[in-house]
């Protein structure tokens, strides 16, 4: 493997690897075969003296010498892909494989309904998205791009203001019946919130109203980390959640919850589309982040409640 660009391809190889933890996986995007996609990491590990990955029949694991190996492949690679497309003077096609990280909740209520559009305009693009509700490490998951909402601790990203996430306070009618309305948002300590643990300030909820700020510590008998379970919750009439107007917008409307303290605006979270500072945002990764920025902004569900 002295060849340059033989060492480079394989470098690729054993990257993509890693990204989709799949021998078969990477042979099918390659539309090659998996002996020979198993026959040139061997032949990269001969060449290196040692193991990069630790096979087993369930998972393929980075040995300790794999991950050190993994980080400065991308690296390497990033380079010349920049380099690459320097020469090229922007005449990059918007083509290739995408992988977008994001929450659960955002991911599947609104970015998965709108990939049929956006591969509609670029065929060329094949997609893997990958939903969590902790915060991805792209490195580590190899994520060309993810969608954050709240803001950022880790500066060391590149990362695009894509849009606002408002939001409402809600309850079911059961609950108000049972419970009362809350006319005020220091009347909430006398009621079962329902905590969004994930967010730095979860159990702080924050208003304003004719320019004075409200700021209240709210406790309740149940949290969780995914805004979906929170959702349930309040459609069961377990309590009030402070939550995304874009995860109730239905249930609004329906009248399946009722929107309270019309008269005091919620505390907004800011939507980042991040991308690994050590990596050339890609044409595909910008025209993805176009097409979701242009998307976001005209949603009707992400817009505040009047």
């Amino acid at each position: 493997m002295r060849n340059p660009v033989d060492k480079l391809n394989a470098m690729a190889i054993f990257v993509r690897v890693v990204e989709r933890g799949s021998f078969s996986a990477v042979a099918r995007e390659m539309r090659t075969s998996q002996p020979t996609i198993s026959k040139v990491l061997k032949a990269l590990e001969t060449e290196l003296g040692g193991k990069l990955i630790a096979r087993s029949t369930r998972q393929l694991s980075l040995t300790d010498e794999g991950q050190r190996y993994y980080n400065e492949c991308r690296q390497i690679l990033a380079a010349v892909d920049a380099a690459e497309h320097s020469f090229q003077s922007g005449r990059e096609r918007i083509a290739g494989h995408l992988r977008i990280g994001s929450s659960v909740s955002f991911g599947r209520l609104q970015i998965a309904p709108r990939l049929a559009e956006f591969l509609k305009r670029h065929p060329g693009i094949d997609i893997d998205l990958q939903l969590s509700d902790q915060n991805q490490d792209l490195v580590h998951e190899g994520l060309d791009v993810t969608f954050r909402i709240g803001e950022l601790n880790d500066s060391g990203l590149i990362a695009r203001h894509i849009g606002t996430t408002y939001r409402v306070t809600v309850a079911a009618p059961d609950y108000l019946k049972q419970h009362g309305q809350p006319r005020s948002p220091e009347e909430l300590c006398g009621h079962n919130c329902l905590q969004f643990n994930l967010l730095n300030s979860q159990n702080l909820w924050v208003y304003e109203s004719d320019a004075q700020r409200h700021e209240v510590r709210i406790k309740g008998n149940a949290q969780s980390n995914n805004s979906e379970a929170i959702r349930e919750m309040v459609l069961g009439g377990l309590g009030i959640a402070l939550s995304p107007v874009w995860l109730f917008s239905e249930d609004l409307k329906a009248g399946r919850v009722t929107a309270i303290l019309p008269d005091y605006i919620a505390q907004s979270l800011p939507i980042h589309a991040v991308s690994p500072a050590n990596r050339r945002q890609s044409a595909r990764v910008k025209a993805f982040v176009d097409y979701m920025s242009q998307a976001l902004h005209s949603a009707p569900e992400l817009r505040p409640i009047r």
